[in-house]
């Protein structure tokens, strides 16, 4: 089922996630909706937060600029390791339109549970390394805007707001012309 992704800067993107204390058909649910949510908006990645869950749970498909790799899923998502550095024009799903350099390491380490529960390592370059920092980040309340100047995410900001208040307007007036 595709999911509302919330739009910064709404509370909830800016809390920690909890963690999962068992991997079970509700967390694959949830991992099933976000794909969905994730390949209707066009993205590389998603947070649980983002949909309004508060869950340690990623899903990342960068196989459009990465043929060789396949979409995860990961629940708990750790980074063990970071090396190098990489600066990438970052875009996000909560932040629709907006991208921005942002730097990060070159090359991460995440310790993670797949959907089965299973633990699992995985060591990633480039695009999703990027994401894989991207998503966590998002798990500990923090959005890529964080990383930018404060002008530049003030102007950002700005912008969402006009859209947050676009998208009440409109949801708020659908009933209405349903109702006539």
């Amino acid at each position: 089922m595709v999911r509302e992704i919330l739009v910064w800067p709404h509370p909830v993107l800016k809390q920690k996630a909890l963690p999962v204390e068992l991997v079970d058909d509700s967390v694959r649910e949830l991992i099933r909706d976000m794909f969905e949510s994730m390949n209707e908006a066009e993205g590389v990645g998603l947070a649980a937060p983002q949909i309004g869950v508060l869950k340690r749970v990623i899903v990342l498909d960068t196989s459009s600029k990465q043929p060789h790799l396949k979409p995860v899923a990961m629940v708990n998502p750790e980074i063990l390791e970071v090396e190098g550095s990489y600066v990438y024009k970052e875009g996000c799903l909560s932040v629709p339109g907006e991208a921005e350099d942002v730097e990060r390491p070159a090359k991460v380490t995440v310790r993670y549970l797949d959907e089965q529960g299973q633990p699992q390592t995985l060591t990633a370059e480039g695009l999703l390394a990027t994401a894989v920092q991207h998503e966590t980040d998002h798990l500990n309340g923090i959005m890529f805007v964080d990383h930018i100047s404060s002008l530049k995410r003030e102007l950002i900001r700005k912008r969402m707001k006009k859209l947050q208040s676009y998208r009440a307007e409109r949801d708020h007036d659908e009933p209405r012309a349903e109702a006539r």
